[in-house]
């Protein structure tokens, strides 16, 4: 079925895999059980929950390894990908396309192999869902089935995921989301040694808008503040509703001076546009601002977020709708 054209756009692939937001991301529990269980089940020392990212696979899960990513060069499961149906090979000493790989020769001396493709909703392979043995075997279709059926539980935990990560009514990433992205963006820039720098915003008076104009209008302004903010940002900035009405930004490859300018043009994109509601009438609103830079003495999110919030509420005591940065000191 290598005719299937959304088997050959390896690139398209690759921006459904990033659109999931999973790779690199922490331990979770619905996929720690399900290759547990498909470890017990069909009785294999090695289960994983294969991502195959440009060049390399990376384990959201794993039993039995001791690694969490290896070359995609050396995979098996990049064959796995790049087909429909199942990828079972029962003796991997037989198989030209692996008998001399590292993973079968050495460590974790991989002899047999099965692997269900992990599909999106539009249709691109992502990864695998793998179960391994250091001994050729023959897998039943019984076992095919199971771990097709448990595939199909990683397709709906890792959709699930990316639904719980956006906010419904504004499309921006909920708290948990961006607290996940602000974390990578940390250890990014410690490791690249590249500046980076985290804004907060807080719609002024929203309660205000809410008793005066209900809160289906108050939802209105919040959308419409998110769309603002998708027209300011560049596509590598990252936009989160932390919670209410109140957003943050992370600006990777910026720093602190930059970041005030990408403030101030957003505080005065929202100044300046008027909210329209449906019955044709408009409400201004104003926002204010914190910026703070990472700095060697923020080492959490946690930390990060009180720095700029705090000079979040610095622009409310100093009369609302300004922006206000941290020292780095």
């Amino acid at each position: 079925m290598m005719n299937d054209a959304q088997l050959l756009d390896d690139d398209a692939r690759i921006a459904a895999l990033r659109r999931l937001d999973v790779l690199d991301s922490a331990v979770e529990k619905p996929f720690e059980k399900i290759v547990t269980l498909v470890r017990t089940i069909l009785a294999v020392p090695i289960a994983t929950v294969t991502l195959v990212d440009r060049d390399r696979q990376w384990f959201k899960a794993q039993r039995g390894l001791d690694v969490q990513e290896t070359p995609r060069s050396v995979s098996f499961c990049t064959h796995t990908i790049q087909q429909r149906d199942p990828l079972i090979i029962e003796d991997a000493h037989l198989d030209p396309r692996f008998a001399d790989s590292p993973l079968v020769m050495g460590p974790p001396y991989i002899r047999s192999y099965a692997g269900i493709p992990l599909r999106t909703p539009e249709g691109y392979n992502v990864g695998s869902l793998c179960a391994m043995d250091t001994r050729s075997r023959r897998f039943s279709p019984a076992d095919i089935a199971i771990l097709s059926n448990f595939a199909n539980i990683v397709c709906d935990e890792l959709e699930l995921r990316m639904i719980a990560q956006v906010d419904h009514l504004t499309g921006a990433l909920t708290r948990r989301g961006f607290v996940e992205q602000a974390e990578r963006e940390i250890a990014r820039s410690r490791r690249s040694d590249r500046p980076t720098t985290l804004v907060m915003l807080d719609v002024d008076h929203f309660k205000s808008v809410n008793d005066t104009h209900g809160h289906v209008i108050g939802d209105q302004v919040l959308h419409q503040i998110a769309k603002i903010a998708g027209a300011t940002l560049r596509p590598i900035d990252v936009f989160g509703r932390i919670g209410g009405e109140e957003f943050a930004i992370l600006l990777p490859e910026t720093g602190a001076d930059e970041a005030m300018l990408v403030a101030e043009r957003m505080r005065r994109a929202i100044a300046d546009h008027p909210m329209r509601l449906p019955a044709g009438d408009r409400i201004h609103v104003t926002a204010s601002f914190g910026v703070a830079a990472l700095t060697p003495a923020v080492s959490t999110v946690t930390a990060w977020l009180e720095r700029a919030d705090t000079m979040l509420y610095a622009a409310k005591s100093a009369g609302r709708n300004c922006t206000r940065l941290a020292d780095p000191a």
